[in-house]
């Protein structure tokens, strides 16, 4: 598990401490994956454990859909942008290769977790969070972006996502910062760091980035490297205060 650096208890988890057995071991979180339905289960329990409240996993559908959670450990519609302001209400964005965000905003106590894949990010998941958080907040609070905070999870580096070149102009025609190349020299986008441009720009000042990237590091879960292979998760509670 990998701590998040938020004021709430938020995380990310690894592919350690589950019940999944080879190609998902072992703490896959992922329904649609293929693996066992009884391990999932398991592993999503032991996941709830560890966020202290039943965890909604959001169901991904790369874009920049937002649904809001009122109710713990509810079923969510599917949406790459899960809001809650209810406490105790814990909420999860699943990823392999794909961006996992999770958000803070210290005016209203209010989180959100986002799935950002290179479809979200180009259409603008990220900004869809900062706007869904932005929306719980009064017409006063929101002439003041101050108090957002934000950690963006582990996901496939810039010198491991190649793409077509096509591919990359176009997310990087909307995020520049998002334009790579791998360690090869061919065309490669950089997710994470165009999200982490982004949420400056939003004015997202307190930006944490772990940098590992999923397809180098075995302790975590890449559909790219592995092709079938398990989800992990970046898990974000309302209103329970670690700071």
């Amino acid at each position: 598990m990998l701590d998040a650096g938020l004021p709430v208890r938020a995380f990310f988890t690894t592919r350690a401490g589950g019940s999944s057995a080879a190609p998902y071991d072992s703490l896959n979180v992922a329904t649609h994956v293929g693996d066992s339905p009884e391990a999932v289960a398991l592993n999503r329990a032991t996941v709830s454990a560890l966020a202290g409240a039943p965890v909604s996993f959001l169901h991904a559908e790369h874009g920049i859909r937002v649904a809001e959670v009122t109710v713990p450990g509810e079923d969510p519609p599917v949406a790459d942008v899960l809001v809650t302001r209810t406490p105790g209400v814990a909420i999860g964005a699943i990823a392999a290769d794909c961006v996992p965000v999770l958000l803070h905003d210290a005016a209203t106590g209010a989180v959100a977790a986002v799935h950002a894949g290179r479809e979200g990010v180009r259409m603008g998941a990220v900004d869809a969070a900062v706007a869904a958080l932005l929306d719980l907040r009064t017409p006063a609070q929101r002439r003041d972006r101050r108090g957002m905070a934000a950690s963006i999870g582990p996901a496939i580096c810039g010198r491991c996502y190649e793409v077509p070149e096509e591919m990359r102009d176009q997310v990087a025609s909307r995020h520049p910062t998002a334009r790579s190349v791998t360690r090869a020299g061919t065309p490669a986008l950089d997710l994470p760091r165009a999200i982490e441009t982004r949420l400056g720009e939003l004015g997202v000042a307190d930006v944490l980035r772990h940098r590992a990237c999923t397809l180098e590091d075995p302790t975590l879960f890449s559909h790219r490297r592995d092709g079938v292979t398990g989800r992990h998760v970046g898990v974000i509670v309302c209103g329970v205060s670690v700071r």
